[in-house]
């Protein structure tokens, strides 16, 4: 059996894994977490936090289990849910919890560079694709800014278009310019 290679890179206090063997990222423990923009569907695997969005009406817990990787599955989602509601209330600013998305190693690439972009601060997806020293990547980052599963902690909400204006967003735009607002958002980082 291949040995997968794990790939760690530190990010505003959060780390963030990549690894080859996508399986050791499956969500093994989830919670709903009601907030200021509705309730939210958090996500979990032994790793740190691999789903953070908007929950889905009807949306099912997944079943409870016991264990070690269970556990710490379960400490990740009280840590996020702490500091969710410490964003909320205005008292953070940088997420901590560690962070274990499945993903590309270009779409890890594009949320590493997103989860280095200041609170309150806004960007575009050129402006990214340039951080990541893939300038004509352009579409490309918009797509994985798209695909990130992480709402909130990795900021895809702080990506706004090259003209100033808010883009679209998984959410929906009012959820978008909640989420600015919360922070103050001054445009350009």
């Amino acid at each position: 059996m291949k040995k997968a290679h794990k790939h760690e890179v530190q990010v505003s206090g959060s780390q963030v894994r990549y690894m080859a063997d996508k399986r050791l990222l499956t969500p093994i423990a989830d919670r709903l977490v009601d907030s200021p923009v509705g309730m939210l569907h958090i996500k979990a695997n032994r790793f740190g936090i691999s789903h953070l969005g908007v929950a889905k009406e009807g949306a099912e817990l997944l079943k409870e289990d016991k264990g070690e990787l269970f556990e710490s599955a379960l400490q990740h989602l009280s840590q996020l849910e702490t500091e969710l509601q410490e964003y909320f209330s205005g008292d953070r600013q940088e997420f901590t919890v560690s962070l274990a998305p499945k993903g590309t190693e270009f779409q890890t690439q594009v949320w590493h560079a997103l989860t280095e972009l200041s609170y309150g601060h806004t960007c575009s997806y050129g402006d990214i694709a340039e951080k990541i020293k893939r300038p004509k990547a352009v579409r490309a980052v918009g797509a994985a800014n798209g695909a990130n599963p992480i709402a909130i902690i990795v900021p895809c909400h702080r990506v706004i278009g090259k003209n100033g204006k808010l883009t679209g967003y998984a959410y929906g735009l009012n959820m978008k310019q909640q989420l600015l607002s919360l922070e103050g958002e001054s445009r350009r980082s």
